[in-house]
């Protein structure tokens, strides 16, 4: 499935270089993938989870919510929306899921309730019926396409809930809708609401900064672990929230991605490159696909290492920031 040349040499690399530091990215590791990349533009699809259908500060949901399609279209991407059911189930969210599907977006199953399958108190089967719950709304509407994403990205701790919940996604004939680029979009836009409850009226410029350098970075270290992993360019799905902050900088990001090299692609296209048919066998299952594939190899947590994924980092980082 994967080219490991490159692996290889940075494994044997590793056992004859002293380690460096986990507080930020090993400066070896980057010369390595430095090195490999070539004209080639990495390429990168868009995906959205969840769904609101709250009015936020200023802004109707028509406005915000508005305001993400047309960022969307400006750079011709087709994203899909992993929805959660039991959020959107009203006027208001299927209004909202029509106008997605009326710009030509897709949409896929998020389960209903959102619930973690890592939990103790959420058997294989309880998950299953979650699942099956959402359907029926979802199916309702064009550009449904047969995709499931799983909210936190818990995929089970345990063989059985791991094995168990993939079998029954083939026999119901879904796909996984991986995720190889997350940042924490949502944190950022818990901490912006706060400052404009605080002052509606507040400058939220640096904010707009955090949210591009945070997810550009966040886009560049993958896409570098993803050419170790694999000795070429891969198709990338980028995670983000149906919020307020996507609203207004997510056109922001895309100019920043562009202008980096980034070509946006559309999110079926994307889920046909053939690293979405791997299954890494990890425990617990689930989390970024890249981090998952570079455990199963054995390399990550050794040879990479990314500051934000650190507990408490971005907080940390905010806070310094004063955002």
């Amino acid at each position: 499935m994967f080219t490991y040349s490159l692996l290889y040499f940075l494994l044997s690399w590793m056992t004859t270089v002293p380690q460096p530091s986990m507080e930020e990215p090993p400066q070896k590791s980057n010369e390595v993938v430095e090195i490999e990349i070539t004209e080639t533009k990495p390429r990168l699809a868009i995906s959205f989870d969840d769904g609101n259908t709250a009015d936020m500060p200023g802004y109707s949901l028509d406005e915000w919510d508005g305001l993400i399609l047309q960022h969307l279209e400006k750079y011709g991407a087709k994203a899909i929306f992993f929805a959660t059911g039991g959020q959107l189930n009203s006027q208001r969210g299927r209004n909202l899921l029509e106008k997605w599907v009326q710009s030509g977006h897709y949409l896929g199953n998020h389960t209903y309730t959102h619930p973690s399958f890592n939990s103790e108190e959420v058997s294989l089967e309880d998950y299953k019926r979650d699942f099956l719950k959402n359907n029926p709304f979802l199916s309702k509407f064009d550009n449904f396409v047969p995709f499931f994403r799983f909210p936190y990205l818990k995929e089970g701790q345990t063989i059985e809930k791991r094995d168990g919940f993939r079998k029954f996604l083939e026999e119901n004939g879904y796909r996984n809708g991986h995720v190889t680029i997350d940042g924490s979009d949502w944190y950022i836009n818990s901490r912006l609401l706060s400052r404009l409850k605080r002052n509606p009226n507040a400058d939220i410029s640096d904010f707009r900064d955090w949210y591009v350098k945070h997810h550009v970075e966040r886009a560049n270290f993958n896409d570098s672990l993803a050419t170790v992993l694999t000795d070429r360019k891969v198709s990338h799905v980028l995670l983000l929230h149906h919020n307020f902050a996507a609203s207004l900088f997510l056109g922001d990001l895309l100019e920043a991605l562009t202008a980096e090299g980034w070509e946006i692609v559309d999110a079926m296209e994307a889920y046909e490159d053939p690293i979405y048919q791997h299954q890494p066998k990890t425990l617990p299952a689930g989390g970024n696909f890249l981090r998952a594939l570079s455990k199963e190899a054995g390399i990550y947590g050794s040879l990479f290492a990314h500051a934000p994924e650190r507990e408490g980092y971005l907080k940390n980082k905010m806070d310094y920031l004063g955002l």
